[in-house]
């Protein structure tokens, strides 16, 4: 199979791609790595530290003075649960703090307050250490034929540090880590020949939050280059089902809306790619080290999902790397916390760049045969 006329197929079709490299792409992408490690090292961390400040990573808002994000989703909430119409709650609420319900994508979706009604902010809590827990385990059952065990206890390891965030009081509240734990849920349960529960899981996250549609799209994109017909009307339709519902979403914030109210920013803010990995680097365990060196290792995943291989490989490395360029491009700084997302999914790949380098190093050396 032809690497540049069907890439994906290509890339699916192999167990370790990065070995199987012409020499020069090999190099290259050694090259690329170390210059945007280094990079970041030295020019982004310095600007870092000024731009997110330590005291706004608990998602500040507008209207500090009222808790900040978590606190008016928690009070939203409440008055869902004690009855009131969810958009005539937050509208009010938004509104009481200053914040922004133009355009309706700043109000969020209901699903999150409904699982509250339902379960309460506690039962949201445990719901994220049960996934957690299930999705660690899954992803390690699921990599036995694709990984040495050290990469798999390393892999499961990491997913724990990755969604560390889940043991917190608050983590109930944050739209962002339930939407990123059900989306690496669907990385881990995808089969070709048993896509659908992916798609479900898939779906629940695009219910909680709306960003989660740029990782549908790039599953359609992935199904409609391998024609899998079947599989690609199922995405097709989670996607129609998701603009109905985010079309109802929209009638719900305008049933709401009254003269006056605030208008978003916008989003188009160009602060580059420091925002993603500042964000990696203060949401994640790697906020422990030091900003110089926490930002260039936040790099490093990106390479071990690509040297993964296989279709979980290049499709996670895709999705990150696309969504830290939407982040780079459109996202401003207060809008941190959307890298949630990736998590805990990214930070497993730190288990894979040992593989990465070795596989590079091989290409470059120009052998023909590798083992896993």
């Amino acid at each position: 199979m032809n690497l540049l006329r069907d890439p994906v197929g290509w890339w699916e079709g192999q167990g370790r791609p990065l070995a199987l490299l012409p020499r020069w792409a090999a190099l290259a992408l050694i090259i690329l790595t170390a210059a945007v490690m280094a990079w970041s090292a030295a020019t982004v961390a310095p600007v870092a530290q000024t731009a997110l400040p330590a005291d706004e990573a608990s998602q500040a808002a507008p209207a500090d003075n009222d808790g900040g994000d978590l606190a008016l989703y928690r009070r939203i909430s409440e008055r869902v649960i004690a009855g009131e119409n969810y958009y005539a709650a937050a509208m009010a609420e938004q509104r009481a703090g200053n914040y922004p319900t133009r355009p309706f994508v700043t109000v969020r979706l209901p699903m999150l307050a409904m699982i509250h009604k339902a379960i309460g902010v506690e039962g949201a809590n445990m719901l994220l250490l049960v996934l957690l827990v299930g999705t660690i385990l899954l992803f390690m059952h699921n990599l036995r034929d694709q990984t040495l065990p050290l990469e798999r206890v390393g892999a499961g390891i990491l997913l724990l540090l990755g969604g560390a965030a889940a043991i917190t009081p608050e983590a109930g509240l944050i739209h962002e880590l339930l939407a990123g734990l059900l989306l690496t849920l669907a990385l881990a349960m995808y089969r070709p020949d048993r896509w659908w529960p992916a798609l479900i899981a898939a779906g629940l996250a695009l219910a909680v939050r709306e960003l989660a549609v740029a990782f549908v799209l790039l599953w359609l994109v992935f199904a409609v280059s391998r024609r899998r017909w079947i599989e690609v009307a199922g995405v097709a339709g989670l996607l129609a089902v998701f603009a109905i519902g985010l079309y109802l979403h929209w009638l719900g914030v305008e049933a709401q809306r009254l003269p006056g109210d605030a208008s978003s920013q916008g989003w188009d803010a160009f602060t580059g790619i420091s925002l993603p990995l500042l964000a990696l680097s203060k949401l994640t365990v790697l906020l422990i080290l030091p900003l110089w060196l926490a930002m260039p290792l936040a790099v490093l995943p990106l390479l071990g999902w690509l040297g993964l291989g296989g279709r979980l490989g290049l499709f996670s490395a895709l999705w990150f790397a696309g969504f830290f360029a939407a982040m780079a491009l459109f996202a401003r700084p207060e809008n941190f916390y959307w890298v949630q997302l990736t998590l805990p999914a990214y930070l497993a790949g730190f288990a894979f760049v040992p593989r990465a380098l070795s596989d590079l190093v091989f290409a470059i050396r120009g052998r023909t045969e590798r083992q896993i």
